[in-house]
């Protein structure tokens, strides 16, 4: 497990990855980063080091599917996967150690805000991935139900946090108006047990380990009610400003990734199990699943394409809820310019 870097009161405070299957599998030592290299030759490659946020994972298919089919290398880009908590990525990013991170919005504002001039170039995550699960003999079917109810959340922290305060801000209520008990990333035990109303997690991971377990559940996602920037691609400003190309290359290899992926998601499903250990002796049915549930938050009239009102609602919560002291000029913080 890599080390979490200082990188000052608020980022430092954010529960690491937006990625969706439990953060417990940090823990876990990481493999090698990549599968053996291909044999062609790379003295005229552009070798770049990826931080992921997350552990080798299903969700990351577009990206393996990028590497093995060779879309990066066609774009002039050798790319090595660096699993590390996602603040370290941004931290890396913002210091000009690394040129590129996969990060979500709330980081990206919380990063410009301590001086690091990170910018969003590429969004993956159409949809915020967040929900509130309940068990269906609960009737908690909508944000007002969630009125005076016993919520567990992973920590007072990141993408879970943000996102709650976001839905019950959407149904005017306030995170004072429920009772948050934390529970670390044991949001299937506790919602199993009874012992809270509803928990928070992610629509492609805790609703899926719950109906295999023959748990009925209802799901309410954060994107249905209010939309925030989620995961993307994120890179510095002085990359921007000295090779723009090198952007707009990373982007479009991506995106090719990416649209076979939709595509394909049984041949994205093959590639993956080279990139991440253990894939082929897990259950394929679930696995699958999270793939596919993974696929609707990507899926989009404009792949990569940044909204920029998810942008503003993100800002604004994180200013209600004191992540913020004042505004930034969101024009900087993330741009649709390198997007095909």
């Amino acid at each position: 497990m890599t080390p979490r870097s200082a990188v000052g009161p608020v980022l430092g405070a954010l529960c690491a990855g937006l990625f969706l299957a439990s953060c417990g599998e940090l823990n876990r030592p990481a493999p090698p980063a990549n599968p053996s290299p291909r044999p062609e030759a790379t003295a005229a490659l552009t070798r770049i080091t990826l931080p992921m946020g997350y552990v080798p994972n299903i969700q990351f298919a577009p990206w393996y599917v990028a590497v093995d089919r060779g879309y990066l290398r066609q774009q002039g880009i050798e790319l090595q996967f660096d699993y590390k908590y996602e603040n370290d990525g941004v931290a890396l990013v913002g210091a000009g150690n690394l040129p590129f991170a996969v990060a979500s919005g709330e980081q990206i504002l919380l990063a410009r805000a301590q001086g690091l001039p990170v910018v969003y170039v590429l969004g993956w995550f159409q949809n915020y991935a967040v929900a509130v699960i309940a068990k269906s003999q609960s009737h908690i079917t909508s944000p007002a139900d969630l009125k005076g109810k016993k919520i567990g959340i992973p920590c007072l922290c990141g993408a879970s946090y943000i996102g709650l305060d976001a839905m019950l801000y959407s149904a005017g209520l306030k995170l004072g108006d429920v009772h948050l008990d934390t529970i670390g990333y044991n949001q299937v035990a506790v919602l199993t047990a009874d012992r809270d109303d509803a928990v928070v997690g992610y629509v492609n991971n805790e609703p899926l380990q719950l109906r295999a377990d023959g748990v009925a559940v209802d799901v309410l996602p954060v994107a249905d009610y209010v939309q925030l920037a989620s995961n993307g691609l994120v890179t510095n400003e002085t990359t921007l400003r000295t090779d723009p190309d090198l952007v707009r290359r990373m982007d479009r290899a991506f995106l090719q990734g990416l649209s076979d992926t939709l595509k394909d998601p049984a041949a994205a499903y093959a590639i993956s199990e080279k990139y991440v250990p253990g894939l082929a002796s897990e259950d394929q049915s679930t696995q699958m699943q999270i793939l596919q549930a993974s696929i609707r938050l990507w899926t989009a009239p404009r792949p990569g394409w940044s909204n920029p009102q998810a942008w503003e609602t993100m800002q604004t919560t994180l200013l209600r809820m004191g992540q913020l002291s004042r505004p930034l000029d969101l024009s900087q913080a993330y741009t649709n310019e390198f997007i095909p």
